[in-house]
């Protein structure tokens, strides 16, 4: 059995009415939607985490390609307020690994 979706309109309305943490989550779920795999683990604490975009999936331990980054700066780059260069080379976004550069391909969200 799957996890539980969260609606469309559920989650356009906790981005309208900025519910971070139900925010956060949609959009990761609409990420991993869309981009499957388990090469990357794209980490938003406190609020979740997936694995996503294809390539040599991760079974145990530490995955080696790693994207972390704080809830405002996840949202930011999802709705087109800040480019993935930017945050990147600001140090908003912790990344590790041959695939994290893939990231960028991810954001925005439409």
């Amino acid at each position: 059995m799957g996890k539980k979706q969260i609606g469309d309109e559920v989650g356009a309305s906790a981005i309208a009415d900025g519910d971070v943490p139900m925010s956060v989550r949609y959009l990761l779920q609409l990420i991993e939607n869309r981009f499957p795999g388990g090469a990357v683990e794209l980490r938003v604490p406190p609020y979740g985490a997936i694995q996503c975009l294809e390539g040599l999936d991760h079974r145990r331990g530490t995955p080696p390609n790693v994207i972390e980054m704080a809830p405002e700066v996840f949202l930011e780059l999802c709705l087109g307020g800040l480019s993935w260069e930017s945050a990147h080379s600001a140090g908003q976004v912790l990344a590790s690994g041959t695939l994290a550069s893939e990231a960028a391909k991810l954001f925005p969200v439409s």
